[in-house]
């Protein structure tokens, strides 16, 4: 890749996360390496077993909390802020030493939005990596600054979800 690009899939639909492994996939598949990064997911799920499998592919994956944001107490988002911003500083820190070819930032739009990741430190990293990165960025709610960052822009709408008829996820299909 000559220019790294910057994407976004966000939305309230299912799919984020799936349209950024297929990327990670493709990119590892012809070779490439991939930082997959997770930000507020720690179960394990299917898509970790086969990434596992993938030569050129690399995990780092976040801490997932008991509670909604605005179900902690100030002490408990101060500590949820804390762990999110050191795995960011990890991730920025990992990326500048070793440039991998892309850098998928799943769930960090939410991340943003929620005020667990101060999103001028998203946007001063987006300005300043690396020429051929290519970043992928998935979760709810952009911010227009992030949209305007980035080159592609996709949102997935859902129309229905058995969630709505009170099925959860199901391995194999949601995890």
């Amino acid at each position: 890749m000559d220019t790294g690009l910057i994407h976004i899939y966000c939305g309230d639909g299912k799919g984020k996360t799936t349209a950024s492994l297929g990327l990670t996939i493709r990119c590892a598949g012809r070779g490439g390496k991939v930082l997959f990064t997770q930000f507020l997911k720690d179960t394990e799920t299917g898509e970790l077993a086969s990434l596992a499998r993938i030569p050129g592919i690399t995990v780092i994956r976040g801490k997932g909390f008991k509670k909604f944001t605005f179900q902690m107490t100030p002490e408990e988002l101060a500590e949820a802020k804390k762990i999110q911003t050191q795995m960011f500083d990890e991730i920025v820190d990992t990326v500048r030493k070793d440039p991998p070819d892309m850098l998928v930032l799943d769930e960090i739009l939410v991340t943003c939005s929620l005020g667990l990741l101060d999103e001028k430190k998203v946007l001063q990293f987006l300005r300043t990596k690396p020429e051929k990165l290519e970043v992928v960025m998935t979760g709810r709610n952009p911010s227009q600054a992030l949209i305007d960052m980035a080159d592609y822009v996709s949102e997935i709408c859902k129309r229905k979800h058995p969630f709505d008829k009170g099925i959860g996820a199901r391995v194999g299909i949601e995890e």
